[in-house]
């Protein structure tokens, strides 16, 4: 699938180029470009920065990935291009998609005249896991 995304991009298919790809493919953690150069750096000595960044770039605006921005911080890229939220837990610091009745909302949809053509969810809050943490250490 990472070969016809960048194939469908008129990209070069490098082993690098490939290699974030599918890094990203099921990837749930939503990483930054720096978490991604981090893993791939010790498979391909080669690997620069900007590769990681412009690979990304590209994904990004041709819309086959999003870019989340729950922190003001750090890009961190998701490989679930359609619109839904993400959860920022306050104490883990982790980044997760977070499916809510209203996300339902096909793009574009129109609201009292506006036609709107995407949208981004953040929550932040405490997650399960902290939470369950927390009371454990109260007790």
């Amino acid at each position: 699938m990472a070969v016809n995304r960048l194939k469908k991009l008129g990209l070069k298919l490098t082993p690098q180029r490939l290699a974030i790809l599918n890094l990203l493919e099921g990837n749930k953690k939503h990483p930054s470009a720096e978490e991604i150069y981090s893993q791939l750096k010790p498979r391909f000595p080669s690997l620069s920065p900007a590769t990681v960044y412009n690979t990304l770039e590209v994904l990004a605006k041709a819309g086959e990935l999003q870019e989340v921005r729950i922190r003001g911080d750090k890009k961190h890229f998701d490989s679930n291009p359609a619109p839904h939220g993400h959860f920022l837990c306050r104490i883990c610091q982790s980044i997760y998609d977070l499916d809510v009745e209203p996300l339902e909302m096909q793009t574009p949809f129109s609201v009292k005249g506006h036609l709107v053509e995407g949208y981004t969810l953040y929550f932040y809050g405490i997650c399960p896991v902290c939470q369950e943490g927390s009371k454990t250490k109260l007790n």
